[in-house]
């Protein structure tokens, strides 16, 4: 103690502190913070927000409340739901009382209010628009099946032991394009890929990979590394572990940073498909490797979803299967290059998880028939309810269009059927006396139109004279 005093003492007498006196002391007394050094990544960064990622996660959020009332509506008789009965029933599905009605009448491109022609009560039900949004996106997820059980079969490789919980695809088998039933419609459906089986221990299905097909080991970023590669004519050294980075707007990058940045992109790391059991983890540049490989994990777990994005709830699910580290959100803020964190959608409790360099302007920049058929409910939800009317008038209007141009084909219909069963002869007869009928109506009607202008003319007469 008396060293330290002393010490200390010696510091405060001297007018100028050094640069290694000032860190001692700050060591002490437990002030120190982080620095950007040149041979590592910050372990901590402030995450930058990018407000097109939050205002896709806004209509997510819009997007999600619809489809709870999309599937409540076709769980009724007849696809329809009394009004009178919609506030007990949203009620099930997250909705305070009096909000279901509210929150239909915002989006008159889904819902439709309508009367009962018979029981003259208000019913709710799916517009036309929405029923041929939910047959597209059924069919786009029918024809996509092949692919989806590519995807789940380049999952499976990842994995350490070639096996996943069925409890945990079933979790995220939206975002990988799986259908509902895909334990039979995909996992029964090719026998030859995969397995099902009960765990002993823990009493729990697990789906197993049947054999491993080394085609498809290639990642998404070495394709992409080729292309760059290809495009620009980046070195072969400097491309070669590299991932493509881009920062939110805003985002500060020191010198230290960059050093930092230029030397983790040229840190080989083993791929995410490669079993890495038999190397020896104990090292520090194993360490950095396998730091490196979770990041290319992560960025393989995104480029297998359908709308490259995924909760971080849903990672975190197979963190234990491919060595995923245990504090995942502080792990990818500190790679605000290539993934970006949003909050927005449920209160800030969803973590929503975005590969940047799939995005561009907010719209993904190889679209899918399934990522299509999705944002078609975003567009109804989106479209403001003024066109709703226009729609509904416009509709009418062409009905009328229709029938009035309906009329003289089915007077056709209805001679061609009279001239089958009266023949001919008749017809002409008919036709003759319905000629003689318009003429007579017509010289009736001329004449009486002819009496009513000289009246007319009369009376302007008369009022002029006066």
């Amino acid at each position: 103690m008396r060293i330290f005093f002393s010490y200390s003492a010696n510091i405060f007498k001297r007018k100028t502190l050094t640069h290694e006196s000032t860190r001692f002391f700050l060591n002490m007394f437990g002030f120190t913070r982080e620095m950007s050094q040149s041979t590592a990544i910050p372990k901590k960064l402030l995450r930058v927000r990018d407000h097109g990622y939050d205002n896709y996660m806004e209509v997510e959020k819009k997007m999600r409340k619809v489809l709870k009332f999309q599937d409540l509506i076709l769980s009724q008789l007849n696809q329809t739901l009394p009004i009178s009965r919609l506030d007990t029933l949203a009620r099930r599905i997250g909705f305070k009382q009096h909000e279901a009605g509210a929150f239909i009448l915002k989006f008159p491109h889904v819902f439709e209010v309508y009367e009962h022609p018979v029981q003259r009560i208000l019913f709710c039900r799916l517009t036309r628009k929405a029923i041929l949004q939910i047959d597209q996106e059924r069919q786009a997820l029918i024809a996509q099946i092949p692919d989806a059980a590519t995807r789940l079969r380049k999952l499976l490789m990842m994995s350490n032991t070639g096996r996943l919980r069925l409890e945990h695809v079933r979790i995220a088998r939206s975002a990988f394009g799986l259908p509902d039933d895909f334990e039979y419609s995909v996992i029964l459906r090719y026998p030859q890929y995969f397995r099902l089986f009960d765990a002993k221990e823990t009493r729990n299905k697990y789906i197993e990979l049947v054999e491993r097909d080394e085609k498809l080991t290639v990642c998404a970023i070495e394709k992409a590394r080729e292309k760059e590669y290809r495009e620009k004519g980046i070195e072969a050294e400097n491309i070669r572990f590299s991932f493509i980075i881009n920062f939110p707007p805003g985002f500060k990058i020191g010198k230290y940073f960059r050093i930092a940045m230029w030397k983790w992109q040229r840190l080989p790391y083993w791929s995410p498909y490669e079993n890495v059991s038999g190397y020896d983890l104990r090292s520090i540049e194993a360490q950095k490797r396998m730091e490196k490989r979770a990041v290319a994990t992560i960025h393989e777990l995104l480029s297998l979803t359908v709308e490259k994005k995924i909760t971080l709830e849903r990672i975190a699910h197979f963190r234990m299967a491919m060595n995923l580290p245990k504090k995942l959100k502080d792990f990818l803020l500190q790679h605000q290059g290539i993934f970006y964190i949003s909050t927005r959608g449920n209160q800030g409790k969803l973590h929503t998880v975005f590969l940047r360099e799939a995005y561009r302007k907010g719209d993904l920049i190889e679209p899918n028939d399934l990522y299509l058929a999705r944002r078609k409910l975003a567009e109804l939800i989106l479209t403001s309810p003024r066109k709703a009317n226009v729609d509904r008038e416009l509709v009418g209007y062409r009905r009328s269009i229709e029938e009035d141009e309906m009329g003289p084909i089915r007077r056709a219909c209805v001679e061609n059927v009279s001239e089958d069963f009266n023949g001919g002869d008749s017809l002409e007869q008919d036709g003759d006396m319905e000629a003689d009928l318009s003429s007579d109506i017509g010289s009736d009607v001329d004449s009486e139109i002819e009496d009513v202008d000289e009246d007319f003319e009369d009376n302007v007469s008369m009022e002029r004279t006066s």
